[in-house]
Formats: C-alpha cells, structure tokens, sequence
C-alpha cells in the first residue's frame, strides 16, 4: 500500500461544496455521529471510506477509464476525493486503483493536495478491489496510519456529488442494522424477457428500488462477508448488501438518497457532470474596486445591474486597499469569479494587484477562477482603437495566469455617457459576464470583448 503524500498550503477550505445544501447544520451532524459511539464512555464512532476504482470504463467508451477523465481539466476521481475529505468525521480513505495507475493516483492526490488518501492496488473485479480496500484498514502495512474502523463506508469513485447529510444517514443506520445503502426510485419499468426474446412478466416498479451508493457496514460485518465469500460472487457479485445478507444474515436498512448519486458512466455524463460542476461554482460573483474618489460609483452600478440582471446570484464587493484584508476574507469563503473595474489611466493597475493575490491564494488549485477585467473609458478623450490597442497587452497577463487555473479576459465599457447609454452598456456587460463564468470558456481566455 502506497499512503497519499500529504498535502501542501492551500485555502482554509478545500472548495465549494458540490453537493446541495445541507437542511441540518453539520456542526449538529458531527455531534449525533459522535454521539452514536459514545456508548459507556466508547470513542466517537471511527469511519473510514474505501473507493474501488480499478475498472477501465468499457461503457465510457473512451480509452481513459472513466475515473480519470477530466472535467474542467480535473479528473473525475479528484471530485469525489473532494466530496469525501471534506467531513470531517470521515477519518480515512482508501482508494484502490489498479497497479499501473497508482503513479498516476499519487500524483493526482499530490496536485490537488488532497489529504487522508491511502492508495492500495485493485483487484481484476469490483468485489476484489473493495476487498483490497477492507484488508488495508486491518492489516499491518510499511508506514501506514491506517487503524480499524467501527463503520466503513463504500462509495463509487465516479459519484462526486455525495452529500454529507446521505453519508451520515447511512452511517448512523450501519450504526444501528449493521449495513444500510442507499436507493432511489427505478425510472424504467424492470422486465423479464423469455428465452425467445419475447415479454415474460414485468416488475411492479413502485414495488422495487434502484441501488446505488454510498452504502454502510459495521466493519467486521463486511470483512467477514468478504472473508467468506465465494470466488463466484468475487468475480461476478456487485452488491456489496447483498453479500452482508448472505454470508452475514445482516438485513440492510434502506435510506433514500438524492437525485445527485447518479453515477457517471456513459461519455454523455461526463458533459452532465461538467454542468453542473459549472453552475455550482458561478453562484457567486465578487466584483472588486478601488475605493478613490470617483471610482466607487461606477464599480457599484456595475454591482447592482448585476444583482437586477443575474438574480439566483450572490453578487457582493470588495476593495483592494486595506492590506487586500477584503479580498483575503472572499477568497476564504470561496469565491471563483470576479469583477475587476479599472478606472485608472494606469489599465491594468487594478487586475494586476487581483491576478497576484489570487496566484498567492492558491483558490485555482480545485476550479477555475475567472476573472473579468473591466474597463471604463471616455471616446471623447480616448479614441476606442487606441484603447484597445493599449489594452491587448491583457494576452501576455492571460497567458502567464492560465498556468495557474486563472481564466482572464477582457471587457470595455464607454463612460462617461447618458444615463440611458450607460445602464443598457452595463446591462450587456452583465450578460457578458454571466457568459463568461457560467461557460468558463477557455477559449476565451486573454480576449478584449466590448459592451
């Protein structure tokens, strides 16, 4: 076994949260968990995860398996780490990939400063492979930290929208029944053919569920299940409850999940993937301005046409003076898109004192971060090809950002003007920039667009 090496510096947080949002506070969630193993005096409940990853992706139809195909230039397998990592109360993590992929899955842990991985090799079948994973948590290894969990969590590496609030109900019923899964309603209606091809019977579909993942086990539960289980179901078995139930005579308590466990299995959900990846990331906007007199008005019109234009978006404001202390307090909530007005004759005073704040931050490790440098200008005074032609330097900065996960562009604005010219530009600059963030276009990175 190969333990993840740890992480580096980076944000307080480790990213937006991919799932929905929580009806329960997790700090309440937490201390049920620890109150579910505080039995006479016991430690708070010990959990671990172990992800089976060694499959080649057959359905995907691409020569990557599916785990490792990028989204957002990030491979898949990175966003359940990060779903996972991110409760606290899940103490380790156990990866099984196969053995010429474990270079790849330590660099991967490496780049994106994932923390409590374990990468172990997987075996020729899914069964195998978690086997692998439980054997890891119990068996002495070289430097290993690992230490026998009470519960164990089995998760699908290509599900990486998992909630924390699924997680802890199946955990909480393991607790209790000894295995619990999660399940959702079929959507087709399940048949029968006959050995002619023809209709046989059909299944009552309110009758039946789909099963999907996470699923839950009291440790010794499912290592004895695997211990003894049959080289048949190994090679060939996919449930893991039903292997509880047969080896172990453990019924599994059944807990519905969200519309989010879908898993990624087909070229098509890596694009649905993607989407929604993208629209949880642009629902907030930061718009940042200098706050010199004359400067502050402009940046706050910007600010409310694009509260009025984009209203499921949390739009809020910040300064780049004061010691950046604005701007670091944004950063750590996570933000990943901003607005930087420049008013300056100096074009790019203001983007370049963003740009270099967020290279520091190290936010772009996860995400993309998009940031859209706007500029004011008056024709009268400047005419507009002379304008542009000084600001096209905004490729150079894009170019050397880009290498950073920092996607830049550009966008010109004419002021002063009527009040009427004014608002209908800044109308069009909102729908820009909406453009701009929701679709994280990197080809359009370093462009100079005009509203």
């Amino acid at each position: 076994m190969e333990p993840g090496p740890p992480g580096g510096s980076r944000p307080a947080e480790r990213g937006p949260c991919l799932s929905s949002p929580l009806g329960a506070d997790l700090a309440a969630s937490a201390s049920l968990l620890s109150a579910a193993g505080a039995e006479a005096g016991r430690r708070p409940l010990a959990v671990a995860a172990v992800l089976p990853a060694g499959g080649c992706g057959e359905r995907m139809g691409v020569p990557t398996p599916k785990q490792f195909c990028p989204i957002l230039e990030r491979p898949l397998i990175s966003y359940t780490l990060q779903a996972l990592e991110r409760v606290c109360w899940i103490k380790d993590i156990v990866v099984a990939v196969t053995g010429e992929n474990i270079e790849a899955m330590n660099s991967i842990i490496q780049k994106y400063q994932h923390t409590r991985i374990s990468v172990v090799e997987a075996g020729v079948t899914r069964h195998r492979s978690i086997f692998n994973g439980l054997k890891a948590l119990v068996e002495d290894q070289p430097n290993s930290k690992l230490c026998k969990p009470e519960i164990v969590i089995i998760h699908d590496a290509v599900r990486p929208f998992v909630e924390e609030d699924v997680l802890l109900k199946v955990v909480i019923a393991a607790k209790e029944h000894g295995a619990a899964g999660a399940i959702r309603p079929l959507v087709s209606t399940v048949i029968s053919p006959s050995a002619d091809g023809c209709l046989d019977h059909s299944l009552e579909r309110a009758m039946h569920r789909a099963s999907e993942m996470p699923q839950a086990f009291l440790f010794d539960v499912i290592y004895e299940a695997y211990q003894q289980c049959s080289d048949y179901d190994l090679e060939f078995g996919t449930e893991c409850l039903q292997l509880a139930l047969k080896y172990c005579h453990t019924k599994a308590k059944l807990v519905e999940g969200s519309p989010d466990l879908w898993k990624v299995t087909y070229k098509r959900d890596l694009y649905a993937a993607e989407s929604i990846i993208k629209e949880r990331i642009s629902q907030e906007i930061c718009v940042i301005t200098d706050v010199k007199e004359g400067e502050e008005n402009v940046g706050h019109l910007l600010k409310e046409v694009l509260k009025s234009e984009l209203p499921h978006v949390k739009v809020t404001s910040g300064a780049l003076c004061h010691a950046r202390g604005d701007l670091q307090q944004i950063i750590l909530k996570q933000c990943y898109n901003f607005v930087c007005v420049n008013v300056m004759t100096s074009d790019f005073q203001e983007t370049q004192k963003l740009l270099s704040v967020l290279e520091e931050s190290n936010l772009s490790i996860l995400y993309p971060v998009v940031v859209v440098s706007v500029h004011f200008f008056d024709v009268k005074l400047v005419p507009l090809g002379q304008k542009m032609e000084n600001l096209m330097s905004i490729r150079g900065f894009a170019k050397e950002v880009r290498k950073r996960n920092i996607l830049l562009c550009g966008l010109l604005i004419c002021y002063p003007q009527g009040e009427q010219k004014l608002q209908e530009s800044l109308r069009q600059a909102a729908i820009i920039i909406a453009a701009l963030i929701e679709e994280r276009n990197s080809g359009l990175v370093g462009q100079l667009l005009i509203a």
